[in-house]
């Protein structure tokens, strides 16, 4: 045995380390039952069968529930609204962004919208950054000599 040279056809596992694989469907002795752990009836029993990623069985499926046209959001995103009579009593310094109103206390989140509404006067030269402007706010920051700016998207 000393001069003997092992082959990987020699190798073996030991004794009950491996058991034949169930094989599925070939009658009542493989332990898998009289339906072969399929089940009765139904498409699932039947062989070729395949579950496609948009059947629902019986359920009205999401393609004809949605309308034809359009589409509304269900939480949609709603924009935080700060007026420039907050502005101006609130903050301080020459540029004001998202930030700065959250540290005022103005808005609550700095990455949902923000937009700037005209209610009230601003009485100094600033730079306000939002998402959006309403008209005539815009005309009153740049009638105190500011600039209105929306953030560019890099």
């Amino acid at each position: 045995m000393a001069g003997e040279q092992v082959t990987l056809a020699d190798l073996k596992p030991p004794k009950g380390a491996t058991k034949d694989r169930k094989r599925r469907g070939r009658g009542t002795g493989t332990g898998n039952g009289t339906y072969a752990g399929r089940g009765c009836k139904g498409a699932q029993s039947r062989s070729g069968y395949k579950r496609r990623v948009w059947h629902e069985g019986g359920q009205m499926p999401l393609q004809r529930r949605l309308p034809e046209r359009g589409f509304t959001r269900i939480k949609p995103v709603v924009d935080q609204v700060v007026n420039l009579r907050d502005i101006n009593d609130r903050t301080e310094g020459d540029r004001v962004d998202a930030a700065a109103l959250r540290a005022a206390g103005l808005i609550r989140y700095i990455d949902i919208p923000v937009k700037v509404l005209a209610d009230g006067e601003i009485t100094r030269a600033v730079t306000i950054i939002a998402d959006k402007f309403s008209r005539s706010a815009r005309e009153k920051i740049e009638a105190a000599g500011g600039k209105a700016e929306e953030p560019t998207s890099a």
